[in-house]
């Protein structure tokens, strides 16, 4: 039974559970990066995020020879889009440290003041202003005319979305003045709350659904491959910050945003400078109560450094700046009546319920449904069916409930029990995994898998979605309008196999052709057809991401592909480990980035006879590409390699991908197994670690000369 450390406090952890546990939190983290940069769709509360990033610090901080090369504290953004052409930040676009509360902000001008050896008595100014809720944006002028626009990205890559820019009232094609011959201006692009209902009111009108919030409407907006649709949206730019300027115009911060206004750019009137952290909360709570007031959406408060000198001198740490935070806003709340609680089912079969709330606004966004996690949250709410209850959008995104009010509770309120079985029409047994503990997870699972029909139809929706087959034209809706036809109609799609069929069954039909259905037509089913037959041929660590397999995610599933190489390969000692093999449970568990977990999942999933037909029947119909193996006459290959420190010429991902190229094996921790150590600026335990064990270490321009031409 799969141990589970997530509830575990860190001070607690073993090293083999704080391992386990910082694999878990890098792929969900990494999750939901892509859904909130490179998706635009948050799938989880600003504050729930948060906790996930502060415990992956305190496991790192605890356990530092365990830090992983894809460590979340190192990542900035997500993925950049395959779909956009890629450009490289000449200065990387980083994010922020956050503070919620006031002993945060003390604390971070606190920690300026040691840092640069100021007196209490020694002025330092700082300015304060609002964090605006949009997508980061970096333009750069060459000859004070706009040469390339692009979104942030992961931080060092971004997304070339230069026509869609121009389209923007707000982005001047040539800058006013005497500008930097270089200049890269930074800033947000949103939509105000007044366009944004009028946006909606237009999808009203014409039968379509409707956008949920401004921030991921205008990041939809300009990431579209046809700018004539970012045109005909009111998208807005602020501007507030710079990457590579040629010749500096100002030497402080609000200098600077005031030569952007000169530029022609609009920069945001309520930025102040102060000269305290008192001062800095002040200006806080002042735009904290004119919020509801303003015509775009903030969800804090960004605090910089004013003098630009002294930010030199701050420098880094890690992804974000010692010399900037940003003081998020508490979420917004309301009250409203719980009418009923039901549950949903997820891929993996964890049973969710969901409260379905009488409609209310909260924060310019009609909320109906909030999500209630698990039974243990509802005994701790003590919520019943009938209660008013409090709900807040927390982060200004996810819904949730914070309570019942006491003194509302009607006398016919109903308690909610949680179900024994699946509420699928198999009505399946529910079951509990234990945690690391031996005590009973919070999380209930339906034990169907792909018996149950609420899990089929999830693992279709991850099937045909971007991280795995990304078949154009065959998303969730689809997948649900497919699924959902009668039993007896040629076209319906239960399992993946069906889908690389639907052409052929198409053709012999003899009921309504695809073409002559609902939302469909002749070009329309022709391009559905060819993007799945586009398909057929796929990467192998596309395939196995897309069976769904329990804790395998996009990176585990490209470890498994690459120490396989084939899908023969994977496949057999896939099939072997379920039969109880345990030299092929060993040699999995010894892949990089695999642990326990994910063996004991694969076990499982090959171990079912209707996994096994379902995987049978899907690979017949396919080519699975051979993974890209590293190069075996490298110098390198078949040795590990540890990346530590600041690295200045690469990130670590690149560092890591050009160790796999080279056949290398990239480790995050140093051990008597090392063969090599590059380190960088601020490379400390590792560094002293491989000095203690005799292991060689170089800088990265002497890597840099060892790999050339390889």
């Amino acid at each position: 039974m799969t141990k589970d450390a997530s509830d575990k406090p860190v001070e607690s952890l073993t090293e083999a559970e704080a391992a386990a546990e910082l694999a878990r939190l890098s792929e969900e983290i990494a999750r939901h990066d892509v859904a909130y940069h490179g998706e635009d769709a948050p799938i989880i509360a600003d504050a729930d995020y948060d906790a996930l990033k502060r415990r992956n610090l305190a496991i790192e901080a605890r356990f530092a020879h365990l830090k992983r090369s894809d460590s979340p504290s190192e990542q900035v953004g997500a993925a950049v889009s395959e779909k956009f052409e890629k450009i490289a930040h000449r200065v990387p676009m980083l994010s922020l440290d956050n503070a919620f509360n006031d002993q945060d902000v003390h604390d971070f001008v606190a920690r300026i003041r040691r840092f640069l050896k100021l007196g209490a008595e020694t002025p330092l100014r700082l300015t304060a202003e609002p964090k605006i809720d949009g997508l980061s944006l970096s333009l750069r002028y060459e000859g004070g005319k706009l040469a390339y626009a692009a979104t942030r990205g992961n931080g060092a890559v971004g997304e070339n979305v230069t026509a869609n820019a121009r389209t923007i009232e707000d982005i001047p094609e040539d800058l006013a003045g005497t500008p930097p011959e270089t200049f890269e201006v930074r800033g947000e692009v949103y939509l105000t709350k007044a366009d944004f209902a009028e946006l909606n009111r237009r999808q009203e009108e014409a039968g379509k659904p409707t956008y949920v919030n401004p921030r991921n409407t205008a990041a939809g907006s300009l990431r579209q491959l046809d700018a004539s649709i970012t045109a005909a949206r009111p998208l807005k730019f602020f501007a507030y910050a710079w990457g590579e300027v040629s010749d500096m115009p100002a030497d402080t911060q609000m200098g600077m945003v005031e030569k952007l206004a000169e530029y022609g750019f609009v920069t945001n009137a309520l930025m102040a400078v102060c000269d305290s952290a008192e001062a800095l909360l002040e200006h806080y709570r002042r735009i904290e109560v004119e919020r509801g007031d303003l015509d775009y959406d903030i969800d804090g408060v960004v605090y910089k450094v004013d003098d630009l000198g002294l930010q030199q001198r701050l420098g880094y740490v890690s992804r974000s700046p010692r010399w900037a935070i940003a003081h998020k806003f508490p979420a917004e709340k309301a009250m409203t009546r719980l009418n009923a609680i039901d549950i949903q089912v997820g891929r993996t079969g964890a049973l969710t319920p969901v409260a379905r709330l009488e409609p209310v606004t909260v924060g310019g966004v009609v909320v109906e449904n909030a999500t209630l996690h698990n039974a243990e949250e509802i005994v701790r709410l003590g919520v019943k069916i009938g209660d008013t209850v409090t709900v807040q959008r927390a982060g200004d995104v996810i819904p949730q409930i914070l309570g019942y009010v006491p003194e509302k509770r009607p006398d016919d309120a109903e308690a909610f029990e949680f179900p024994e079985t699946c509420p699928c029409p198999l009505q399946t047994p529910i079951v509990r995994e234990a945690t690391a503990g031996g005590t009973e997870g919070v999380v209930r699972r339906c034990s169907g898998e792909f018996a149950c029909p609420f899990q089929r139809k999830e693992h279709l929706k991850l099937f045909v979605s971007r991280k795995a087959f990304d078949i154009d034209g065959l998303g969730d809706r689809q997948i649900e309008y497919f699924y959902d036809l009668p039993e007896d109609d040629p076209l319906r799609i239960r399992a993946p196999a069906d889908i690389f069929t639907l052409e052929e069954r198409d053709a012999a039909s003899e009921l309504t052709k695809l073409k002559n259905r609902e939302g469909y037509g002749e070009t329309s089913a022709k391009n559905l057809f060819e993007a799945i037959e586009a398909r057929r041929t796929i990467p192998l660590e596309r395939v196995i991401f897309g069976l769904g397999i329990r804790h395998v995610g996009e990176t585990t599933a490209r470890a498994l592909a690459r120490a396989y190489g084939s899908w023969d390969a994977f496949e057999d000692a896939a099939r072997k480990i379920a039969g109880g093999d345990e030299a092929a449970r060993e040699d999995m568990d010894a892949i990089e980035d695999i642990g326990a977990a994910v063996v004991d999942a694969v076990a499982r999933y090959f171990g079912e006879e209707h996994n096994l037909r379902m995987v049978e029947d899907l690979i017949a119909q396919l080519t699975v590409e051979d993974a890209e193996r590293p190069a075996a006459e490298s110098p390198f290959a078949g040795q590990t390699i540890v990346f530590t420190g600041s690295l200045e010429r690469m990130s670590r991902d690149e560092a890591k991908a050009m160790a796999d190229r080279l056949g290398a094996k990239a480790s995050g921790s140093v051990s008597s197994k090392t063969d090599l150590v590059v380190a960088g600026p601020g490379a400390g335990s590792k560094l002293k670690k491989a000095e203690e064990l005799g292991v060689e270490v170089i800088d990265e321009a002497e890597w840099f000369a060892r790999t050339e031409g390889l």
